[in-house]
Formats: C-alpha cells, structure tokens, sequence
C-alpha cells in the first residue's frame, strides 16, 4: 500500500534518492535547491543509506565528482539550480559524451544576471543542447515520481545518458503537497542496481574515459550519442508504463488536458499547467473549446507525437518561462514551430508568450488574456504578434 505523506517538492526529490541509496551523492549548495542535498545528508548522517557524501567546493567539483563515480562503476547523484548549474556547463557535455547516467535534481531557478533567486526556466533551457536528458515535473507528485524514474530511463543499455530531473524553484521546491510515496522495498525492486559492462575499476577488462578524441573518431562519438538520445524516447515510455503498472501513476511524453475537441491550445511545462488547468476547467464551464499540452520530456523532443497532437488545432499558444535572446521566440516556442514546419504541419496559427521571468507572478487572469487572444485568432484567422511579452511593465 502506497504511504501517503505531505512534503515539499525538495524533500520529495531528496527521499526519492534516500530509497534509491547511490554509491555517491555530490552538492554544493545553491538556493532554491540547497534542501535536497541537505535532507539527503541526514539520511547519510542518520546511517538510513550507505551512500557516500561528498561536500565539495563548487558545483563543478559536485559534478566532476559525480562523473569520477559513476565513471568508476557506481551510481551517482546530484542536485542544483541556476549558477550552479551554470558553474556544472563544461561538465554537462562531459557527462553526456562519455555515457555516464548521472541522475540530477534540477531545481529551475533564473539563471544571473542581474542576480535573482526566484524561479524561471533558464537555466535547464540553457542547457537544452548538453546532451543530458530533461524531464520536466508539475508537482511534487510528479517531480518524486521522475526521480524514480530517472535511473531506469538513463541506465538502459540503449540510453546510457545523464537524466535531469526539473522543477520549479520555490513554487513546488518549497511548497508543501500530498504525495503518495512507494515503499522502500518497492523503490529497489524497480529500480535495481546498476551493472554497467564496463567501468574504470574493471580490472579484467581495463578502458579509459573522457581520452582525446580528434577528427578520427570525434564525430562518429558525437553521432552515437545522438543515437541514444534517440532511443531514450522509447525507453521513457517503457520504463513509464511500468511505473503505472506498479503505482497506477500514468505519464507519457506529454499530458493532454481538455484536448479532444478544442479549437485552441497552450503548451506550458511544470508548475504553471495547474493554474491553467483551473482555467480551462473555467473556460470549459462557459463552453469554450480550449485544452492544455503540457510537456514532461522536452530531450528528447517528441517531435511526431506532439506535432501530431497540436495539428488538429486552429491556434496554439506555446509558453516560455526563459528567452532566447534570440528577436524570434523562447526555446519551447521555436522547438515546436520547427517540428511542425519539419512535419508539414501549416494548419495552426502560433504565437508565443514569455512569461514569469525572475519569478513574476503568474495569475490566471494572465492566462486568461492568452486563451481570449487565441480564441480571438481561431475565429478571425488573423495574428498581430506572433513574439509576446506576458505581465511585463513594457
């Protein structure tokens, strides 16, 4: 029976390791994340896990630790926000390219400068292209859930990636939910233990890790890790629907709420899809046709599945908690439009809306001016801007 709890998304996140016991855990401290390594460190100072803690000086050393260990044959994690993640980068690529599936609690917090505490998607969205694997949690529920997940996804012989696990800094991180916990002996058993087939301290079959690679090899390397990043796709279905087998927990590559019969659509991850879930329950109440797609796995990017899923509507909104700096739109909002260019989908109409940058609220009546302007183009067929601001002081 499952045990039914109230804890914040951190300690969510740092229980979810206790009952995955890894050889190694690694931090430093960073607000909104500090909280998981510091639960996690009275499990080990408590003697409830045999992991090793290693409080190091930066979060490079936290991930180059990491890297150490789970190059040398065990499990390593890890957890960070912002500048730390920021501080991680040369090791982010590292990890990747040398097949280390490193599991990392990525508490979303905006990434300096000017200097903010408070939470957007900046600094998982920087690192979109690292190579790592991200998953992206609503709730505390959901951000334990992947946690869980995240090992079994990463450690498969066809994946062998890094898995970042995000979620909102402060607005789950710190927030007290229900949950429903596994048992321990349940959380082993899916888990299991990690068996790489070939590690440093292998003595019978010796290799070395992280060597130079030129022109010879470099890109063929680079090529495999596509590859598997490719395969991690079907892999995170299977290891999900195993998940619900054993908890009744269901999720995909996505969630589609309110979707079947809408004429218009928002796309937002983590913790703001509940407060637009309560408005399209309002909106629905007063029949309008409109439905919410909220990304779990944004790497790999479901290209075929969500362009399937948004081609059956006449507008789409596509949310970013982070820009790109780039005159043109978020990252979500251009990984989007280019798969459905990529996929010969041209019916939609499609704009973008940055929101929450440096932790702005985000209120309903916000996402209500949204789902009103996408109403307003699926019925004119007309788009004024497609590159929005949302609740900035212009």
């Amino acid at each position: 029976m499952a045990i039914r709890e109230r804890m914040s998304g951190n300690e969510a996140m740092a229980v979810a390791m206790k009952q995955i016991n890894p050889d190694v855990v690694a931090a430093f401290p960073i607000t909104p994340s500090t909280e998981v390594p510091q639960y996690f460190s009275t499990f080990v100072a408590d003697g409830v896990v045999d992991t090793e803690f290693v409080a190091v000086e930066s979060e490079h050393s936290a991930l180059s630790a990491c890297v150490g260990a789970q190059a040398a044959g065990g499990r390593a994690m890890t957890a960070t926000s912002a500048n730390g993640l920021a501080l991680m980068w040369e090791i982010l690529y590292i990890a990747a390219c040398s097949r280390l599936p490193i599991v990392m609690a990525c508490v979303n917090r905006t990434l300096s400068g000017p200097l903010n505490i408070h939470n957007d998607h900046s600094d998982s969205m920087g690192a979109r292209d690292s190579g790592w694997i991200q998953l992206y949690s609503e709730n505390n529920q959901e951000a334990y859930d992947n946690m869980l997940m995240a090992n079994r996804i990463g450690e498969h012989p066809d994946v062998m990636l890094p898995v970042m696990v995000c979620q909102d800094g402060f607005i789950t991180s710190h927030a007290i939910e229900n949950l429903e916990l596994l048992e321990d002996d349940k959380v082993k058993a899916f888990v299991g233990e990690y068996n790489p087939k070939e590690y440093l301290l292998n003595k019978e079959n010796p290799i070395s890790v992280g060597p130079l690679d030129l022109q010879a090899h470099c890109f063929e390397h680079k090529r495999q890790q596509a590859q598997a990043m490719m395969n991690a796709k079907k892999v995170i279905l299977e290891v999900s629907a195993e998940f619900a087998k054993l908890t009744g927990r269901s999720y995909g590559l996505f969630e589609e709420y309110m979707t079947e019969d809408a004429d218009v659509c928002m796309v937002v991850l983590n913790s703001t899809a509940g407060t637009a879930k309560y408005v399209v329950d309002q909106y629905r109440a007063a029949g309008k046709k409109v439905g919410l797609i909220k990304p779990r796995v944004f790497r790999p990017f479901p290209v075929d599945e969500l362009t399937a899923a948004l081609s059956k509507f006449k507008a789409i909104a596509v949310m970013d908690k982070a820009d790109s700096f780039n005159a043109a739109g978020g990252p979500l909002f251009t990984e989007i439009t280019s798969a459905m260019f990529g996929k010969g989908v041209v019916a939609p109409k499609v704009i973008n809306y940055i929101y929450g940058l440096g932790g702005r609220d985000v209120r309903s009546g916000d996402l209500e001016i949204v789902f009103n302007k996408l109403l307003e183009i699926a019925s004119t067929g007309k788009v004024d801007s497609v590159y929005n601001y949302l609740g900035v002081r212009e």
